[in-house]
């Protein structure tokens, strides 16, 4: 039999190209948390990821072939089983349909461009103003010192606050641990020690 005709050969040749386009690692580092087999929660954060998979570092481990659920920032909910155990975490192979993988590709574009581009952060989806504002601030010595909530994101928060606190002063934000990192005119930023877990991120949020 002889070869075939090189027309029929491209098609099967640009697929496989765009499959592995779309299956390349971006570096990237996003929030998030997940959930073992155990059905507990722990924080995390992508080191690389790609439609097909997804590296990340976490303080407590599972074992390979385990399911886990994650949840990151920008991407939203995802599926797998961990692939690879790495000494600051693990690997996970990312079970999804091909219009979430598709989905996955075209997030991960955008993050990739902007962070080429120096493009400031879209945080249309990535921060909100919950209902209750009002919060109480408690310092490492104890005191406590009432304040407002501007907006809400994952990882922090923007405090208005009468009172001035240096950078790095650790606190807690209603029952949410934290440190000062930015400060600003009339308050300062907030970093949580922990993120926030993204399923229950929404107006309704209570720190």
């Amino acid at each position: 039999m002889g070869q075939a005709p090189r027309s029929s050969l491209r098609p099967l040749a640009l697929r496989a190209a765009t499959d592995q386009r779309r299956h390349r690692r971006v570096a990237v580092a996003l929030l998030g948390r997940y959930m073992l087999s155990d059905r507990k929660e722990y924080p995390c954060q992508t080191v690389d990821m790609s439609p097909g998979g997804v590296r990340l570092t976490c303080a407590v481990g599972g074992e390979v072939g385990e399911r886990t659920v994650i949840y990151l920032e920008h991407v939203g909910r995802i599926e797998g089983t961990i692939a690879r155990l790495l000494p600051d975490g693990f690997a996970v192979a990312i079970s999804a349909t091909a219009h979430k993988r598709d989905k996955i590709a075209s997030q991960l574009t955008w993050l990739a461009n902007r962070a080429v581009l120096g493009l400031p952060e879209d945080r249309r989806h990535e921060r909100l103003v919950p209902r209750q504002t009002v919060t109480t601030l408690r310092l490492e010595t104890g005191r406590e010192i009432a304040a407002r909530i501007v907006d809400i994101s994952l990882s922090g928060a923007a405090i208005a606050c009468a009172v001035e606190l240096p950078l790095d002063a650790s606190l807690t934000l209603g029952r949410t641990p934290g440190r000062v990192v930015r400060q600003f005119k009339g308050g300062f930023a907030v970093e949580f020690r922990l993120p926030l877990s993204p399923d229950r991120f929404d107006e309704n949020l209570v720190l």
